[in-house]
């Protein structure tokens, strides 16, 4: 049981969870701007429809990658490479979260609405657009707009189910665009970085490969000028959107409010400088180091945004819960790997 519950915590990706699927409860909040509340349930089933759709698109993504999996760093860490978990148990997973969704979505947020329908044609595109990216990424160069979008658009599918009349608020298309940023870098930078190796040798069509990154076998890694300044400007731009509110819209911030979201735009530019700056991957752990620590103040950006609007008390809970999350499902898998050191 203990190997099987670590098998499946890298399958789902399960200590990231929370963090990859709170977009739809961002989406939600996003509308406390112009006065529409949200009751736990009803974001929390939003937190359900986001959980389904990140095993969704964890498994499927791990299916359609095994062939390039088996050359990455660790193959041991995906249990479909080396046959832990079946493809037809991966087909069947796949299948159960889209009902699941469809489930949430028509069995608690139907009604007859043009944002209810709104909200059905974006969870459409979503899948389309993350399938495109699993099945077919790999071939061309930039289809990490696709993860970006595909992401993004949770936020717009939690604002519509709540929205009693189809009408979003500044914050919700911020919060869409600052989501398909964060997954963008993530993917077309950071991935791009620490995929090199195995990317470049199964001749992968992505940016990283295209502007000439190129990780050697001794773990020194090349990034040319064009690729610093692309990670640059999606960073400066996520930079520019968490003040668009503040600074063309009126919304009132107070002081400090405004310094807590300096200090964490800083370091995350600080950070991102950085990782644009590295000259090896030898140290892969303090690189890894760095990715996740990039990641939990990328992430920190949309609670922080919201914090005029929901208050001190929600922005922390929206921080703390996946990190809360995380802690909680490494401290599992260290007792369930404990028994067969």
């Amino acid at each position: 049981m203990s190997r099987l519950f670590i098998s499946y915590s890298r399958l789902f990706r399960l200590s990231g969870l929370i963090g990859f699927s709170i977009n739809p409860v961002f989406g939600a909040l996003s509308l406390s701007q112009i006065g529409v509340q949200v009751n736990l349930l009803t974001l929390f089933l939003l937190l359900l429809i986001g959980v389904f759709k990140t095993i969704h698109g964890s498994v499927m993504n791990d299916y359609f990658d095994i062939e390039v999996d088996k050359l990455s760093h660790n193959p041991n860490l995906r249990p479909l490479v080396i046959g832990e978990i079946s493809k037809n148990t991966a087909i069947i997973i796949i299948l159960l979260t889209v009902v699941f969704i469809f489930a949430i979505f028509f069995g608690y947020f139907y009604r007859n609405q043009p944002s209810f329908y709104y909200a059905f044609i974006c969870i459409i595109l979503a899948a389309i657009a993350g399938f495109i990216y699993n099945r077919y990424g790999k071939r061309f160069a930039g289809s990490d707009f696709l993860v970006g979008f595909s992401e993004g658009i949770f936020v717009l599918i939690g604002a519509y189910l709540v929205s009693p009349d189809g009408q979003l608020s500044i914050f919700t298309w911020v919060i869409f665009l600052l989501v398909f940023n964060q997954y963008l870098f993530m993917n077309m930078i950071i991935g791009g970085m620490k995929d090199a190796d195995h990317d470049f040798l199964l001749k992968v069509k992505n940016v990283a490969i295209k502007t000439g990154v190129i990780l050697k076998k001794d773990k020194k890694i090349h990034l040319p000028i064009s690729f610093i300044i692309l990670g640059l400007i999606i960073r400066f731009f996520s930079a520019f959107l968490i003040f668009v509110p503040f600074i063309f819209y009126k919304v009132y911030f107070e002081l400090w409010e405004i310094i807590v979201i300096i200090l964490v735009v800083g370091m995350v530019l600080l950070l991102t400088f950085k990782l644009l700056s590295l000259k090896s991957f030898v140290q892969r752990k303090k690189v890894l180091g760095l990715f996740a620590i990039q990641g939990v103040l990328r992430y920190s950006f949309v609670p922080f945004l919201l914090l005029p609007v929901i208050g001190l008390a929600s922005t922390v809970g929206l921080i703390l819960l996946p990190l809360l999350w995380y802690v909680l499902i490494m401290f599992k898998s260290r007792q369930d790997i404990a028994p067969n050191l």
